[in-house]
């Protein structure tokens, strides 16, 4: 990809979202703490995503419709007391295992055109079955995951969001913690193949997903 550079997990233009943490030797991104060990970032990304998503679902009701507004102020919500640019539509272009997502210019006009797609039609995810919330999640999930908005945290906010319609469907949080190793490796085709809109693989990720979540739910 012209005019990029390659940052280990992607490949970003020199914008301010492209700058590493001076001293983190290219390991973090520039923030707003000064924090320059990706061990200590990931620790204070993960914590804030906690304290986030608890004040995220205090805000969205099982009537909500969600929107793109709503997606980036999720993410503000998040990072916005680390990066500058939470909440913001990324301005670099991304590859990820050599897997480009949508082009950054494209990235306002796709998001626009899902939240009047995919949001508008499954969201309040209010269904009467566990098949048509999966369908529901998987759709919302895969569209989000390939169009990938912001420079970093796509998708932990895509989970998020995915939590958030679980609910609405009166599912429990969803437990993801089963998603690495080969499952992480299914997760990542699975959203190659939204490019050819064949959703059939996300839906399986989420219904073990789901499976998962009331299975832990029952013996606890």
């Amino acid at each position: 990809m012209a005019g990029t550079r390659k940052t280990g997990r992607y490949d970003a233009s020199k914008s301010v979202e492209g700058q590493f943490e001076p001293g983190s030797r290219g390991q973090v991104l520039k923030n707003l703490l000064g924090v320059k060990h990706k061990r200590e970032m990931d620790q204070i990304e993960a914590r804030e995503l906690r304290r986030a998503s608890e004040e995220i679902i205090r805000i969205y009701d099982q009537d909500h419709r969600f929107t793109e507004t709503d997606i980036r102020k999720m993410h503000q919500i998040w990072l916005g007391l680390i990066y500058v640019w939470a909440g913001r539509y990324r301005t670099v272009n991304l590859v990820k295992a050599e897997f480009p997502f949508a082009a950054a210019r494209e990235v306002p006009r796709l998001m626009a055109e899902f939240e009047r797609g995919p949001l508008y039609q499954c969201t309040p995810c209010r269904f009467q079955s566990t098949t048509e919330v999966v369908k529901a999640i998987a759709l919302v999930h895969t569209e989000l995951m390939l169009i990938h908005p912001f420079r970093e945290g796509n998708g932990r906010a895509g989970r998020l969001l995915a939590v958030l319609m679980a609910l609405q469907a009166g599912l429990p949080p969803l437990d993801f913690g089963n998603i690495k190793g080969r499952k992480r490796q299914e997760y990542f085709a699975a959203v190659r193949s939204g490019l050819e809109r064949d959703y059939g693989p996300m839906e399986k990720v989420f219904s073990d997903v789901i499976r998962r979540t009331l299975g832990a739910r029952s013996r606890s």
